[in-house]
């Protein structure tokens, strides 16, 4: 892209338009690609004709994501174990925009999964981005009418899904902490203390990370002791530490020095009521750099 001129439209929102990406694909490699196709795109055309270059480039962006969304979804159909999606270093002043944070999070990421292609982009455009009901038409190529059902029933359909619980900053970076101390320490019971009863725990080792379950680990003693044992059995130094992941507070982990995965997590009344563990190396290559997002 170093052929754009600093006052290029595109630059100007690249950071909103990959954003707009990585919400609909879950993927930053994907987002990226498709900021990529899009770009050629725009240099292909005459900018003098268009006269709101943000609308006309996310419409674009939207056309390119949806394409790789069809495309990727019959991948992930083979995909060994959960799937997850691909974590972002961001900065700690994402969180200050409470719901670009909350629809970041790896939680809600996992809930657009459910959604059908169509579903997800009118729900990222609309929710997220609040882009009028025309536009969104115009991008995924419904009449306004049909954009409005599906904006309904996509948000009825994460509204069962998404978890409930206000997010409140200070109890969740204190969870971190203590779920760092535990595994740091290997300490069973401040393990046990900082998880609720009915925890459910998610792994995404793309089959490439031995000890990774292939399943849900569900239940606080179950986890524990799934996780401890884990840990006991390493050959090398695990070393956790606390990382602003997708907008919130979680847990950057490390062997032998050498990045081994990332935690995510939701926290209900101080203790934590879900975990999600990207282990998958192809999946960890956005975790060197803080990302740019924006809407």
């Amino acid at each position: 892209m170093s052929t754009a001129h600093i006052d290029d439209p595109f630059l100007e929102h690249r950071n909103l338009l990959f954003t707009v990406a990585y919400e609909m694909l879950g993927s930053a490699a994907d987002a990226e690609d498709v900021l990529q196709e899009s770009w050629l795109r725009w240099a292909a055309v005459d900018h003098d004709t268009v006269q709101e270059p943000r609308a006309y480039l996310v419409r674009i962006v939207t056309r390119q994501a949806l394409n790789h969304l069809r495309a990727v979804s019959r991948r992930r159909e083979d995909y060994v174990g959960e799937w997850l999606p691909e974590p972002l270093l961001t900065s700690p002043d994402v969180a200050e925009d409470v719901e670009l944070a909350e629809n970041l999070s790896i939680a809600m990421l996992t809930v657009l999964e459910t959604l059908g292609p169509a579903e997800r982009a009118v729900f990222v455009l609309r929710e997220v981005f609040d882009v009028p009901y025309d536009e969104i038409a115009d991008a995924v190529g419904k009449t306004p009418a049909a954009v409005r059902q599906i904006a309904h029933r996509a948000k009825d359909h994460v509204a069962a899904r998404r978890p409930r619980v206000r997010v409140v900053p200070a109890e969740h970076e204190e969870a971190v902490e203590r779920l760092v101390a535990a595994l740091n320490t290997g300490d069973l019971q401040g393990l046990m203390d900082v998880l609720a009863p009915e925890v459910v725990s998610v792994a995404d080792g793309g089959g490439k990370v031995r000890g990774a379950a292939r399943r849900p680990v569900v239940g606080a003693e179950r986890l524990a002791r799934y996780l401890i044992g884990g840990i006991s059995k390493l050959e090398g130094t695990i070393v956790a530490s606390a990382a602003w992941v997708n907008g919130q507070p979680g847990i950057r982990v490390e062997l032998d020095g050498q990045l081994a995965g990332v935690i995510s997590l939701t926290v209900e009344d101080g203790r934590i009521t879900r975990i999600y563990s990207i282990a998958n190396p192809d999946k960890l290559g956005w975790l060197d750099a803080e990302a740019e997002v924006a809407r």
